[in-house]
């Protein structure tokens, strides 16, 4: 009877093209790699849907570094932070992003996580108690929309990037602590948040303003900082979540905010309290990828990416002004997520297939990660893509209209 019930629920899954299954890669994270696919075939694609945006996930110096980690450290933490886990190598690399964050951030530290998931939960179930109230944006990513569920703060949502509609939620609120809660490059649109107005509301009805920067940290400013440097903002107020795992090519992450914020985390954010460490050898081998990240490496890698952003953006503009019958619509976006919007859930699952047989992985979005009728080609680049591989993609793209 129990079995019967979930069978039901996963046909009807299926029914609506939704169905999520997952590939076995046969070698590491890298544009071209061998991957086994759900019909059981193994294939040598090129890849646009890895995270890894500063393809430093294969950089030799990295592994070497994590190899020296693990003959330092052995393996695992042994225990959570707090009872013996935390290691000489967390330690640095919390001083090293709180260095980073200094400019932004008066008076910042940095309290490491296991996940950017767990992170996000920690700190709005920690600060979002029964006396504050939270102020959602609507495309918010799911790790957040799931801590404010967990917290005890009621939930307010505002529509994307609606500054004006935030800020007359706030001025209602009779709430003693108020939390702003925004991605700030949004994962599967890959346009970014308003942060300086969103920062000026934050200023302006004495609240927090608590950012995601999963996307952006490597990505945007000079250095890599993220988007708090991209726009040049500074403030006690900003609390800043980043993940590890995506342009530091690794696995973590972090919070950055007021030494009192993480002080209090440490306190009272139970997904610190109750995990066990990351691997110690992970966190030796993040102090090599964070240096290149702000070194003269990052740098040229991140005018390359813009470089491929600009190519992708203007080979497919161009392919759909020569099919304007097409329904197909280019995401507005200035970072290396350039999301392709298709529609139907079967139509864009049907077009990833294709890709996939022809050589390219290209994954296909659906609801309820995106909203019913935007099914997506979630297009990632990554600085380790060549001209010729965007090429490729809009070639193949063409011969599949």
């Amino acid at each position: 009877m129990l079995l019967d019930h979930l069978q039901g629920k996963l046909a009807a899954i299926e029914a609506q093209s939704l169905t999520r299954f997952t590939r076995i890669a046969e070698t590491g994270t890298a544009p071209h790699q061998t991957v086994r696919g759900a019909d059981g075939v193994t294939r040598e694609l090129l890849m646009f849907c890895s995270n890894d945006y500063l393809g430093l996930a294969a950089h030799p110096a990295v592994a070497q570094a994590l190899i020296d980690g693990a003959h330092r450290y052995g393996g695992g933490s042994g225990a959570s932070p707090l009872v013996s886990g935390h290691s000489r190598a967390h330690h640095e690399v919390e001083a090293e992003l709180a260095r980073w964050f200094a400019p932004h951030i008066p008076s910042a530290r940095a309290i490491g996580f296991c996940t950017g998931y767990m992170a996000n939960l920690a700190v709005i179930t920690a600060l979002g108690d029964a006396e504050a109230e939270i102020f959602s944006e609507a495309l918010n990513h799911a790790s957040l929309i799931d801590g404010t569920r967990l917290a005890k703060a009621p939930v307010k949502r505002y529509g994307h990037c609606d500054v004006e509609g935030l800020r007359a939620l706030l001025a209602a609120s009779t709430a003693r602590i108020k939390l702003i809660v925004t991605d700030a490059v949004f994962s599967m649109d890959g346009d970014i948040a308003p942060l300086p107005a969103l920062l000026a509301a934050a200023e302006d009805f004495d609240a927090w303003l608590i950012v995601d920067d999963a996307h952006g940290l490597g990505v945007l400013g000079e250095q890599g900082v993220g988007s708090l440097e991209h726009f040049g903002l500074c403030s006690e107020r900003l609390i800043v979540m980043g993940t590890l795992g995506k342009s530091a090519g690794l696995a973590g992450a972090f919070v950055v905010a007021h030494e009192t914020v993480t002080g209090y985390l440490l306190q009272a954010a139970r997904n610190y309290i109750f995990s066990t460490a990351s691997p110690p050898a992970v966190e030796h081998a993040l102090l090599t990828s964070l240096q290149l990240m702000r070194g003269d490496l990052g740098r040229e890698r991140r005018v390359h990416l813009r470089s491929l952003q600009a190519q992708l953006r203007e080979g497919i503009t161009a392919l759909l002004s020569r099919h304007p019958s097409l329904t197909w619509r280019l995401a507005a976006s200035e970072t290396p997520i350039q999301p392709l919007i298709i529609g139907g859930n079967a139509e864009v699952m049907a077009l990833a297939a294709t890709l996939e047989r022809e050589g390219l992985r290209v994954p296909g979005i659906r609801p309820p990660t995106v909203p019913q009728g935007e099914a997506r080609l979630r297009i990632t680049l990554c600085a380790t893509h060549t001209a010729a591989d965007v090429d490729c993609l809009v070639a193949a793209l063409e011969r599949c209209v």
